[in-house]
């Protein structure tokens, strides 16, 4: 009855002795009614089924978890940052949305100070004394987009502290110069269609320009040379990696699939183009001050009826705008099962007669394997390392504010932002700015969004660091190195790309679709996904893009490499990096 310590409860004292479960633990388990589970004291057994021994379990794990903890002791040292924010006083060279701002680019300097000193304190009641523009603002820009998570700790894989990219390029740079042209072009094209890039006259025109300017004209560039309308807009770790291969879209955002039973067709919500209503955003002096400081947008996005497929920059917009950051690369995964894509060759299962991988190794289709919880996993770890880099490391501005910058600078604004007066002369000499102004009646750079970016720096991207990260960990899984087409034909689909009104795909013929790879297509998918959340929607460069795929590549491996050995199974594993090269994984040594 109520309050008996009787029998029972003895019961489950002495169950909670056996395995070594004492104090709160034990107070805790003691709650729990075993003798009905298990049909009383006639059920109870005194060893589980198959014997082990538990505290050689809890010697290995701790063993593990130790030897893992140590080889993960890495100190790289202070980072470097660009010099911008020692090199303009003013801290115009410097992110700072959502921040008190005086003028068009320059911040309040008190309102910077504030932030800069809660990031070196780390103190929760510093974060909440930082002097923002618009205290308690509604909406997504209203408020610093989780600055503490730059400072947060992980249990697997390298601390975000130990991993390494390059320092952005400075706002003076050509190189800046040539990403801030390439953004003013892809607002102008971002209701052209893909398909349509080869006879586009605003293609030919950006290209045209894109070529002209020193950066991209350097051998050493992130940029294709030259820039052709085949690759306007795409991105490549190396030459020949596949991302500017076949058509513009990878076939992971092509190809119908299943999540389960439901069916998906990969059709979207997407935004109305210009013509049919839709319209650009933050292209007026007064409204883009007043988002820049943390106060709502006056416009809202117009959204079309009718479910499509993407075919156009603005397409990937609506998709980047609300997507999850890995929704794209578990959807991948759910293709690649759908097609009948091999495992990787080294899973260990390969060729068994008595059983298959679920929980460890597992990449069947239906339930919650290994692969399909390992890519939303890594997620979590690649934004604590990007968000290191753009709180800590660089605050690198957004293209917005190099277009307030232009804007000063253009209209001899006084007092002028110190940074806009070291603007590079291939960004003030750019074939792009006339036809911009002569559109919006200003220089700002035109947003996809009414908010314009997001209340965080620009470098490295959320979205590609969660992609090198995702990507990686689908190629332990997956042979990556397959053909792709054989797969699709054999599944009863091909390479395909949307038609002209996006109600349903039709066959790619372009004559390399037989030489497009998985790994190419994952590539593309990664550019695809955070260039369309950047160049497409002016709010990331194509560097903070290149360089976010690396850093997380460089996150899965490290988390990669600490869970082989906690696979009881033997193996060896190769995959094919960004860069083309092998990195291995194995815990037979």
């Amino acid at each position: 009855k109520e309050g008996s310590t009787g029998p029972a409860d003895t019961s489950r004292r002495s169950f909670l002795g056996k395995v070594g479960v004492g104090g709160a633990a034990a107070v805790a388990l003691a709650a729990i009614p075993f003798e009905p589970l298990i049909e009383g004291k006639h059920g109870e057994a005194e060893a589980s089924v198959v014997h082990y021994r538990s505290n050689n379990r809890a010697n290995d794990s701790w063993n593990y978890r130790k030897s893992t903890a140590q080889a993960e002791k890495i100190d790289v040292g202070v980072l470097p940052d660009n010099g911008d924010s020692q090199r303009f006083t003013d801290f115009s060279g410097s992110w700072s949305k959502c921040l008190k701002h005086d003028y068009l680019g320059i911040v309040n300097r008190a309102s910077w100070l504030s932030l800069q000193y809660a990031m070196q304190t780390g103190r929760f009641s510093d974060f909440q004394n930082i002097l923002v523009g618009n205290p308690g603002g509604p909406g997504f820009t209203g408020t610093l987009n989780g600055p503490m998570g730059a400072l947060a700790f992980d249990l697997e894989g390298l601390d975000p502290f130990a991993t390494v990219i390059p320092p952005a390029p400075s706002v003076a740079s050509a190189q800046t110069a040539a990403e801030e042209v390439e953004h003013y072009w892809a607002a102008l094209m971002r209701d052209v269609h893909f398909e349509d890039y080869p006879t586009s006259s605003l293609a030919a025109q950006a290209c045209a320009d894109l070529n002209n300017l020193s950066y991209v004209r350097q051998h050493n560039s992130i940029y294709p040379y030259p820039v052709t309308p085949q690759n306007l807009f795409r991105g490549q770790i190396v030459p020949g990696d596949g991302s500017v291969q076949g058509p513009y879209l990878s076939q992971f955002l092509m190809q119908p699939s299943f999540m389960g039973v439901q069916p998906m067709s990969q059709q979207m919500r997407r935004f109305l183009s210009v013509s049919e209503g839709g319209a650009d955003y933050l292209t007026d002096p007064v409204e883009y001050l007043n988002v820049e400081s943390g106060f709502p947008p006056s416009f809202s996005l117009q959204y079309d009826p009718v479910y499509r497929h993407m075919r156009m920059g603005r397409d990937l917009n609506a998709y980047t705008h609300v997507d999850a950051l890995h929704q794209a690369y578990l959807v991948a995964c759910l293709v690649l099962a759908e097609i009948g894509a091999p495992v990787n060759p080294g899973n260990p299962y390969n060729g068994s007669l008595t059983q298959h991988g679920f929980g460890t190794f597992g990449t069947q289709a239906g339930g919650p394997v290994d692969a399909k919880g390992t890519v939303p996993e890594m997620a979590t770890r690649a934004l604590k390392a990007a968000w290191f880099h753009k709180w800590v490391v660089n605050l690198r501005q957004r293209p917005e504010e190099i277009g307030a910058l232009l804007q000063a600078r253009m209209t001899n604004q006084h007092p002028m932002p110190q940074a806009a007066a070291a603007l590079h002369h291939d960004l003030l000499n750019s074939a792009v700015l006339p036809i911009i102004h002569g559109q919006y009646g200003s220089y700002l750079l035109p947003q996809a969004f009414p908010e314009g970016a997001p209340a965080h720096p620009c470098y490295p991207t959320g979205h590609g660091t969660v992609g090198g990260a995702c990507i990686t960990a689908i190629k332990f899984f997956f042979d990556c190195s397959q053909p792709i087409r054989p797969l699709l034909l054999a599944a009863g689909s091909d390479v395909m790309v949307p038609t002209a009104d996006g109600l349903g795909l039709t066959p790619y013929t372009g004559s390399d679709r037989d030489s497009l790879t998985i790994n190419g297509e994952l590539s593309k998918l990664a550019w695809n996904i955070s260039a369309g959340h950047g160049i497409h929607a002016g709010i990331h460069f194509r560097s903070s893009t290149y360089y976010s795929i690396l850093l997380g590549e460089q996150v899965a491996i490290s988390v990669l490499n600490d869970r082989a050995n906690s696979y009881a199974e033997p193996f060896t594993i190769h995959i094919t990096k960004f860069d083309g090269t092998r990195a291995t994984f194995s815990n037979q040594h």
